[in-house]
């Protein structure tokens, strides 16, 4: 059924916030605290938060998430808000604070012919340069489209990176961010602050990571399993990430700059498991694998002076990225419509989610909330252990999902078409 569209007029902040069930501060704890840093966003492929401080066998899976877990600020209770475009959604959402579209993927929709509010355009209207580096082609999920849509300064894609050491759909991690800080640095060098998106891709899904590159041996039934090849891929990427946090801090670039981490989608989706993949997962989990683990991901802020070893519990979704870190750097988002929170000043949170679950599914501050053919009808997931739970969502956040979503829709719908010319240039020119 196709839902009426919302007027423009009846689209703004405060009607926002107050389906989300609160009002943004007028006071921000952290207001500015890392002003003129600047911003680098990383994107971990298929990165699920139960990975950090997994061991098996005594192996740390992610020894260099784990530090950054525990060394900075640390969202244990954060979602992935992506749809049909997975890898390319995560882009989309943390870069405007907008929902996925129904049934599509961002980058295959209508919404790539608007002039869309942005973290690029943002950035830049505070005087940042802004880039995203991807060792995947730029056409892949319509991503030059994308990139003109936010309206990113620079892109670097496969034409930068080359194909060597190939794994997934492009260069390897290692070679990523090998390749990158040179770049980092030399935007560092100019006289403005710079906004940088790097994605990685290694651990991409079906996670076939050279044998050569394993770093750990898992015991025997993981062999040939989705699980154990999800968990030696993740492992490898945070191998390459950990030669990554050493460069930009060799760099200067871990002092000068607001560093973030998220996961991008879930990686081991139920579905998508049988018996034994289960019978594995709820050995790491001690419990059955459910839906509040699937679309938990981590989310880490590093910010200069500011952070420290710190676990937030409260609710949060790639959504709030763009308006967490636009406090944090002292960029006013008070004009740019965004359906996120600021996590640094919000402990409540209502999180519409799209594509893997049915329509009117959410997560609030205890649960994930799944619909039957209505709210009377429907289950909830308890977050903390995925146990199914009499109470925890309520029909006016079932409803204020629905509204949220159709909202963001209506809202695209009504913006302004892109102008036929223009767009970013490639990064392959700097070569």
């Amino acid at each position: 059924m196709q839902e009426e569209a919302i007027d423009m007029k009846e689209i703004n902040q405060q009607s926002i916030d107050a389906l989300k069930g609160g009002e943004q501060s007028v006071d921000p704890a952290l207001w500015a605290a890392a002003k003129g840093k600047n911003l680098i966003v990383v994107q971990m492929e298929s990165f699920q938060n139960f990975l950090i401080g997994l061991t098996i066998d005594g192996q740390e899976i992610t020894p260099n998430i784990n530090k950054l877990a525990a060394g900075d600020f640390y969202f244990n209770n954060f979602y992935t808000n992506v749809g049909q475009g997975t890898t390319s959604d995560a882009e989309f959402v943390v870069n405007t604070s907008l929902y996925v579209p129904h049934h599509e993927a961002a980058t295959s929709s209508n919404y790539m012919d608007k002039t869309l509010p942005s973290l690029p355009r943002l950035m830049s209207s505070n005087g940042y340069n802004t880039a995203t580096f991807h060792t995947n082609s730029v056409d892949f999920w319509n991503r030059s489209l994308l990139y003109k849509a936010i309206g990113f300064d620079k892109y670097y894609d496969q034409a930068f990176y080359g194909d060597d050491d190939h794994i997934a759909f492009g260069a390897s991690d290692e070679v990523l961010y090998a390749k990158t800080v040179p770049e980092l640095a030399k935007m560092d060098a100019e006289d403005k602050p710079f906004y940088a998106m790097v994605i990685s891709m290694s651990a991409h899904h079906p996670y076939r990571i050279p044998e050569a590159k394993d770093k750990i041996k898992l015991p025997a039934e993981y062999d040939g399993t989705l699980v154990g090849n999800y968990i030696l891929a993740q492992n490898y990427a945070d191998y390459a990430m950990g030669q990554f946090l050493e460069e930009l801090k060799s760099s200067g670039l871990w002092d000068d700059s607001v560093i973030v981490f998220y996961g991008d989608h879930q990686g081991l989706p139920l579905y998508s498991l049988d018996n034994k993949e289960k019978g594995l997962m709820q050995g790491i989990f001690g419990r059955e694998y459910g839906y509040t683990d699937m679309f938990n991901i981590p989310f880490i802020v590093h910010a200069p002076g500011v952070s420290y070893g710190k676990t937030f519990e409260q609710t949060g979704g790639q959504i709030d990225v763009l308006p967490t870190v636009a406090n944090l750097l002292g960029v006013s988002v008070k004009d740019q419509i965004h359906f996120g929170e600021d996590l640094m000043n919000r402990t409540s949170n209502l999180l519409p989610m799209r594509h893997f679950l049915p329509t009117g599914s959410f997560v609030n501050d205890t649960s994930v909330f799944l619909p039957g053919v209505g709210f009377e009808d429907g289950t909830n997931y308890d977050v903390k252990n995925n146990s199914i739970s009499a109470g925890g969502s309520t029909e006016a956040q079932y409803n204020a999902a629905l509204r949220l979503l159709n909202m963001s829709d209506s809202y695209v719908k009504q913006l302004p078409e892109l102008p036929l010319d223009g767009g970013p240039v490639s990064g392959a020119e700097s070569k």
